[in-house]
Order: C-alpha cells, then sequence, then structure tokens
C-alpha cells in the first residue's frame, strides 16, 4: 500500500496475560531459597549458644543410636544426676547430664530451642541465657534430689531409687520458659503464664514424682530471673494495633 504504515499494536489486548519467561520463574525461586538460607543462617549465628548446644545434643544422640539397649543403659547412669552421682562426681555429671536426651529423638528438641531457648539467647544476649538456663538445670536437680533422698530416707521411696536415671536438658528448657514470660506483653503474658503453670504443675497433682517437682520448680526459678531481663527493652505484642491515621 503506497505511502501507508502498518499497524501495530502497542499495548495489550484485554484479558492478555504477561507470561514470565521460564528462565526468569527459575531465577526467582533460586533468589527466594537463597534468602531463606541467608535468613536461616543469620538467626542461627544471632543465637550461638542455643545451636552450639543443639549441635552437641546431635552428636551425642547419634552416638546413642549406635549403642546396645544393655551399654546405653549403664553408661548414660553413669553421666546422671542421681543421688549416688551426685554424692561421688557432681559437678561432672551435672554437666555431662546436660548433653545426652533420654528417648533419642533429637528433632523435636530442635525445634523447642528454636522456639524458647533462641528467643531468649537473642533477647537478653548470651551470657543471661546461659546463667538462666544453669541456674534452672542446676538447683531444680540440687533440690528435687534432696527431696527424693528424704523421701528415701522416710521410707516413702525405694532404696534403689538413689540410682534412678536422669538425664537431659529439660529443666533449663522450663527455666527459659519461665523468663520468656517477660518478654510477652501484656495481656497475653497472663495467657501464656496460665498455660506454664498449668504444663509444669498438674502433673504434680497426678501421682508426683521427682522429676515432676524438678521441671515445677525449674519454671519457678526462671520465673525468679526476672532481675536478670528487667533492663532488656520493649515487650513482643503477638498481634499488634494498626497505627492510627496520621492528619
Amino acid at each position: 500500500m503506497c505511502g501507508g504504515v502498518l499497524w501495530r499494536p502497542t499495548g495489550r489486548s484485554p484479558g492478555a496475560r504477561r507470561v514470565r519467561p521460564p528462565i526468569l520463574a527459575d531465577v526467582s525461586r533460586v533468589d527466594g531459597v537463597r534468602r531463606g538460607f541467608r535468613a536461616a543462617g543469620a538467626y542461627v549465628r544471632s543465637a550461638p549458644g542455643t545451636y552450639g548446644w543443639l549441635a552437641v545434643l546431635f552428636v551425642t544422640t547419634v552416638a546413642l543410636h549406635h549403642m546396645s539397649p544393655e551399654f546405653e543403659k549403664e553408661f548414660l547412669r553413669q553421666r546422671s544426676t542421681n543421688i549416688h552421682e551426685l554424692s561421688q562426681n557432681p559437678v561432672r555429671v551435672l554437666i555431662t547430664s546436660a548433653m545426652w536426651i533420654d528417648g533419642g529423638h533429637w528433632l523435636p528438641y530442635a525445634v523447642a530451642y528454636s522456639v524458647f531457648h533462641a528467643q531468649v539467647e537473642r533477647w537478653v544476649g548470651t551470657a543471661r541465657w546461659v546463667v538462666v538456663c544453669v541456674a534452672a538445670h542446676v538447683l531444680a536437680t540440687l533440690i528435687s534430689e534432696l527431696a527424693l533422698l528424704k523421701a528415701v530416707n522416710d521410707g516413702h521411696a525405694p532404696a534403689s531409687a538413689v540410682n534412678t536415671l536422669d538425664i537431659g536438658v529439660s529443666y533449663a528448657l522450663a527455666g527459659v520458659m519461665g523468663v520468656l514470660t517477660y518478654r510477652i506483653a501484656a495481656p497475653w503474658k497472663y495467657a501464656y503464664l496460665a498455660v506454664l503453670l498449668a504444663v509444669y504443675t498438674v502433673p504434680l497433682a497426678g501421682g508426683r514424682t521427682f522429676t515432676d517437682f524438678g521441671h515445677a520448680l525449674a519454671a519457678l526459678i526462671g520465673l525468679a530471673c526476672y532481675p536478670l531481663v528487667r533492663d532488656r527493652g520493649s515487650t513482643w505484642k503477638p498481634f499488634r494495633s494498626p497505627a492510627a491515621p496520621s492528619g
């Protein structure tokens, strides 16, 4: 057509959908994965004590799975914070008992450590987090074992109880869960505290054992650590109200 100009549409027709080239979609997914790994790495680095301890528990749990049941039982008993071992090697067993998991299931502890331990360590710092863990683990162990010893001497518990297998990290976890109460803003902290106390005190009513007593003590010790955390800044609000419009 002489002097004519071919017309070519420059816009999309109604209903047309822009399709991202497959290579761009793949790159976007890879970038998303990389960002996720970087975020996870930053989170782990922000709580070195928590994840260092968790790494030790992973190694010792793998080691337990390679032991025979008979050897495992005797091996753990020598590292247990029972009355006999505490009377012979108190410092050693208080340390070694916190490096093993009774039951051999590591993954639930990885979740619990990430939810509770890591949050407290990131909030108060590694040094104060260690103080809370040590206080809960050591004090709850010693007080509960003294109570058990009295029960043995009074004839309310068998003499064999002095060799009871008692290892694990649950006292430290209960203490950290207790101190975490002060991280949560009201009124949510009161709901959290009610659940925490129910978890650790209800078992006492249904047939008290020295470990149930120890867990309840550890949670109370964590609550008693308030002086360590009262200067640690603002509290966490699970549901933030929207900001008021300006003007």
